[in-house]
């Protein structure tokens, strides 16, 4: 596949992607240009398995969770607020605030280009301003990409299963490209 027709399909793969999700262009807010005081905690928090909660309840309407997701950031010292111009919050999050619990392919090897969804409706495509990197628990690779900022989604196991499926073997490691990148996903 050329380069310019997997740039086209690989542009209308996220096109279609964002129809699924139903969620259009929509800019998010400029949540790294504000700088506004700590406001301390509201007992907000984020589960490893995505599941966003306010004192220990469910938040189950799915606007609203996006809507906080859209103020998300992760700053320097490695906590995650909401932040809005007047205030910042703090949000406990136990892995990653999102999950990435889809990954399609365009083309192969070196020419091919992964693309994520992730719970919440964003779609990530993967390269050099969105990596992919896994770290090791013990013996369980634990994947992660990059969505915006500091955020990232920790991708579930069907996917990753997927990549591996993908991979191919490049000096002892297996790995993936995208957008032609190399992503090492491990020791084969």
């Amino acid at each position: 596949m050329t380069s310019a027709a997997n740039t086209s399909s690989l542009e209308q793969l996220i096109a279609a992607l964002k129809r699924e999700a139903a969620t259009g262009d929509k800019a998010l807010p400029p949540v790294d240009t504000w700088n506004p005081a700590h406001c301390g905690e509201i007992g907000m928090e984020i589960l490893a398995d995505g599941t966003w909660k306010h004192e220990g309840t469910r938040i189950t309407r799915e606007p609203l969770v996006k809507l906080f997701a859209s103020i998300l950031r992760k700053d320097e010292d490695g906590q995650t607020y909401l932040v809005t111009p007047a205030e910042k919050i703090v949000v406990k999050v136990e892995d990653a605030p999102f999950v990435a619990i889809r990954a399609d392919r365009v083309g192969e090897g070196a020419d091919q280009s992964i693309v994520f969804t992730t719970n919440l409706g964003d779609i990530i495509a993967v390269g050099a301003d969105h990596p992919l990197r896994v770290e090791r628990r013990g013996q369980e690779p634990r994947p992660y990409v990059h969505v915006r900022g500091r955020l990232e989604a920790r991708v579930l196991r069907s996917p990753f299963y997927e990549l591996v499926e993908w991979a191919e073997l490049k000096e002892g490691k297996l790995g993936v490209w995208s957008a032609g990148v190399w992503f090492e996903l491990g020791v084969a």
